[in-house]
């Protein structure tokens, strides 16, 4: 019984990922709220009604799909605020940030549309999840000795700044990526631009408390 209990589960969660990877593959050319869920289910082959046997509403996917994109960004951000500091440093996130764009596109191009998209769900899960972030990116940066004399707000504030630049660079790189003309040379002029911006973050915060 309980072999039969788990090939049930394993099926189940093997749909519900299959719907999850359907949804964003029409997401490509398509925003959330323009999505149907038979569109979603016949990408699939599955009935319509069995879609929700894993989610309340195409929103409830929505809210799903940012867990899965954003869990595919937390370390790039973790790693990316970590090292941000120093010109090779720098230079590194930003490569880490671009790789990132080129390992998952679809993500970075379902965030980039849904932060500020119509699904009011969606909105607020990726900026629950993003302050998320920033919170975990204020507690990295309590550690570092030029945080001394730093109060909580004026870190929560950086850590902010570091998020928001991150997700901002991962959208140029997206954009780089997928313009008519997309060549090395606009990726090397985002990287520049990437790494100027996040370089000017990290000269604002040497001399904030002088």
């Amino acid at each position: 019984m309980s072999h039969t209990l788990g090939v049930r589960q394993a099926q189940k969660q093997k749909t519900r990922q299959a719907l999850l990877d359907a949804a964003l593959a029409l997401l490509e050319e398509q925003s959330l709220s323009s999505l149907g869920l038979r569109e979603v289910t016949r990408a699939v082959g599955i009935a319509p009604t069995a879609f929700y046997r894993h989610f309340h509403s195409v929103a409830d996917l929505g809210v799903a799909l940012v867990d899965e994109a954003l869990g595919s960004l937390h370390p790039m951000v973790r790693t990316t605020v970590s090292t941000a500091d120093g010109d090779e440093r720098i230079a590194r996130a930003v490569e880490l940030i671009s790789g990132h764009v080129r390992t998952h596109p679809a993500h970075i191009r379902f965030l980039a549309r849904e932060r500020h998209g119509g699904v009011q769900p969606v909105r607020e899960a990726i900026r629950e999840q993003l302050a998320r972030f920033a919170e975990e990116v204020k507690a990295e940066l309590a550690k570092d000795p030029e945080a001394a004399g730093w109060d909580d707000d004026d870190l929560l504030m950086l850590a902010h700044l570091y998020v928001d630049q991150m997700i901002s660079t991962a959208s140029l790189f997206l954009e780089a990526m997928e313009a008519p003309d997309a060549s090395e040379a606009e990726r090397a002029r985002v990287t520049r631009v990437a790494t100027r911006r996040l370089r000017l973050i990290g000269i604002g915060r040497q001399h904030w408390l002088t």
